[in-house]
Order: structure tokens, then C-alpha cells, then sequence
């Protein structure tokens, strides 16, 4: 499905990704873990055609998304979707209109079948009776989910996640890595997350590409990753152990 060869990335002069080779078959969920500044945010915007590589190509669905024409480009949109960090849903709409936003402008459905489909959608990710509210008066895990069913509104066939437990307390969390396993389960999307919760590498992920400074360091099943001997993560895995521990005993 995703095929990325000797990737490299530069911005401002500074490489931030340096020759990254990785594949992603059909359905499969891959995540990309690492640390604040490894450089996985830039690898997500990358692999989303909202940065250009400096070298090496990137392929989806056969196509590289350098040389796409705007017919190709346009498809490639209709194709996957992105879970923003901050959700990143507009303030003043309101729910059922930041799900359907993709179907209001690029479909011809009536505001009545879009809100259906919206709600639809949103039960799906476990929220009902939000249609008319507007994202003030949300939680922080309900807007993770705003925005998760507004990904799944277009029914896309590869799924991009930034950081989806980034900001939750341990328990929201929790319940967002569920339903994000539980989705995949049901959907069969291809998915890469990039995140620095080990929960999702160990619940989520089929395989993990460790990022540090732009390489990779490891790439594996969690298991793998575990037993590995290489001392950047193994010191990645023990912190990230610690951080559970001292929440698990606050």
C-alpha cells in the first residue's frame, strides 16, 4: 500500500529525516515511535503530500506522490485521511458539521443526509446526542473522537494518526487506543500512527519503526523491540516503563 525508499527531508537547511526506507502492506497498522524532535511529525506531513522530500520517493497506491497530476492528487485525497494532534476541528461549527465538513463540500448530499451519516459516525466512536454542540463544549477525549469520525466520515482506505493520546490524562487514553484498535479491527484500514505512547506500539501496532534523530533505529513487532539489544531503545522502552509506573502509582 505505502513504499518509501531512501526518504530523506530538509527543512530551513536542517535534515530532519535521513534516507528512510519502509513498507506498509493493506491493512496493516504501523506505528512510528519516537521521542519529541525524532522528526515523526515531519515523516506523517511527508508521507500526507504536505511536504516534499528533499530525496527519495514515496509511493501510495502505486503512485509517487511527487509526480501525481492533480486528477491523481485529487483521488489520493479521496483515499486517506488524517487524525490531527489537536483535533483541529473548527470552532464555529458545530459537531455534525466538523464530521460531514468532507461530504459538505465534495459531495451532493443534503445537509440532512450528511448530518445522518454524522451521526452515524459518531456513535461509532462511542458519542451520541453531540450533533448540535460545538467543540468548547466537549471534553479533551470527546474531541479526539470529533476527530477521529470525521476521518472515518469519507470512509478512506489509509488512516493517519498524530499523536492520538497526546494531551489525555492515562485513562482517556486508554479508552482512545481501544477504540482506535477496535476500528481498525472493523474497518481493515491501512493505518501509520506516529505517537510516543508506548500503549499504542504494544496494543495497536502489527509492526514499530523506532525514530531518533531522523533514522530509524529498530523496526519490528513489539516483541521484538522488547528483546532488541540496540541501547536507544532499550533506554526509549525503560523510560516510557517508568512514566506508566509513577502514573499508575499517582
Amino acid at each position: 500500500m505505502i513504499t518509501i525508499q531512501d526518504l530523506s527531508v530538509s527543512l530551513g537547511g536542517k535534515e530532519i529525516l535521513k534516507n528512510l526506507s519502509f513498507t506498509l502492506e493493506e491493512g496493516e497498522s504501523f506505528v512510528i515511535l519516537g521521542s519529541s524532535g525524532s522528526g515523526k511529525t515531519v515523516l506523517l506531513r511527508t508521507l500526507a503530500g504536505l511536504i516534499r522530500p528533499y530525496t527519495g520517493t514515496i509511493e501510495i497506491f502505486g503512485n509517487n506522490i511527487a509526480r501525481m497530476t492533480r486528477d491523481e492528487k485529487r483521488a489520493f485525497r479521496e483515499r486517506t485521511a488524517m487524525v490531527f494532534q489537536s483535533s483541529a476541528l473548527f470552532d464555529s461549527m458545530t459537531v455534525w458539521e466538523n464530521v460531514g465538513f468532507y461530504l459538505i463540500e465534495h459531495s451532493d448530499l443534503s445537509f440532512s443526509e450528511i448530518r445522518r451519516r454524522a451521526d452515524e459516525v459518531l456513535r461509532e466512536v462511542g458519542l451520541e446526542d453531540v450533533l448540535d454542540l460545538k467543540p468548547e463544549e466537549l471534553s479533551g477525549g470527546m474531541k479526539k473522537r470529533v476527530g477521529i469520525a470525521r476521518a472515518l466520515i469519507g470512509e478512506p482506505k489509509v488512516l493517519f494518526y498524530d499523536e492520538p493520546t497526546a494531551g489525555l490524562d492515562p485513562l482517556t487514553s486508554q479508552s482512545i487506543i481501544r477504540l482506535i484498535a477496535e476500528l481498525h479491527k472493523k474497518h481493515h484500514t491501512t493505518e501509520l500512527l506516529v505517537t510516543h505512547d508506548l500503549e499504542i506500539a504494544k496494543k495497536v501496532a502489527d509492526r514499530i519503526a523506532v525514530l531518533n534523530r531522523g533514522e530509524i533505529q529498530a523496526l519490528g513487532t513489539w516483541k521484538s523491540l522488547v528483546e532488541s539489544e540496540h541501547p536507544f531503545v532499550q533506554k526509549f522502552i525503560r523510560a516510557g516503563g517508568l512514566y506508566e509506573e509513577i502514573c499508575g502509582q499517582s
